[in-house]
């Protein structure tokens, strides 16, 4: 599959080319095919195998360039997505999308920490079992569009596409307590089918 965008821009640039081709020379045109070609790689959208169980998956193919505590109830990964990564988002956890709320701000590298706080970045409440989810799609240097497809009220499968970031960009997963994070900094992980975190049993005994 390959997401409607990616058509659109490569029908442009093949089109841009075969005028180029056709007015100047075949050679000035081929990059801009070479282009369109990229443009069907980057949209594409493969099919997942999403796991069942009581589990968070990643929201984006990349590599975790951060797990850490943003406060003693909170822990964050953090995923960044190269331009070769498939740039299609899917919900980490089934549930009803509480809140969204999209934030503008600068474009720095979205490997960097900072990112986390100070780029464009819209952001999700997932409400499920348990302790609500946030994700947040983040902005990078060259993504400058984010789409998301969800609204509030709306309710999403674990593993469900729901957007996506173009060219570039990161991704964020706020988790409560009553997950067990099972990834580790430097994983590349793929989105809907690579488990993040496991919810951990409540301790009956307590």
């Amino acid at each position: 599959m390959i997401v409607i965008d990616g058509i659109y821009y490569a029908l442009a640039l093949a089109g841009a080319g075969g005028i180029v081709c056709w007015l100047v020379n075949p050679w000035f045109g081929a990059p801009l095919w070479v282009l369109a070609l990229f443009c069907l790689y980057f949209f594409r959208d493969p099919q997942r195998v999403i796991p069942q169980g009581p589990l968070a998956v990643a929201p984006a193919d990349g590599k975790v360039v951060a797990v850490k505590a943003e406060s003693p109830a909170l822990t964050r990964i953090s995923i960044f997505l190269n331009i070769f990564d498939v740039h299609v988002n899917r919900a980490p956890v089934a549930g009803t999308i509480s809140n969204v709320e999209y934030h503008r701000g600068s474009f720095h590298v979205a490997s960097r920490e900072k990112c986390s706080t100070e780029n464009e970045q819209n952001i999700v409440t997932v409400q499920g079992e348990g302790s609500p989810v946030v994700f947040k799609q983040i902005a990078g240097l060259i993504a400058r569009r984010i789409v998301f497809n969800k609204k509030p009220g709306d309710h999403v499968a674990t593993g469900e596409r729901v957007g996506l970031i173009k060219f570039g960009s990161r991704m964020d997963v706020l988790l409560g307590p009553d997950w067990e994070i099972t990834v580790r900094p430097g994983e590349r992980v793929s989105a809907g089918s690579s488990v993040i975190a496991r919810r951990r049993e409540p301790n009956h005994g307590a």
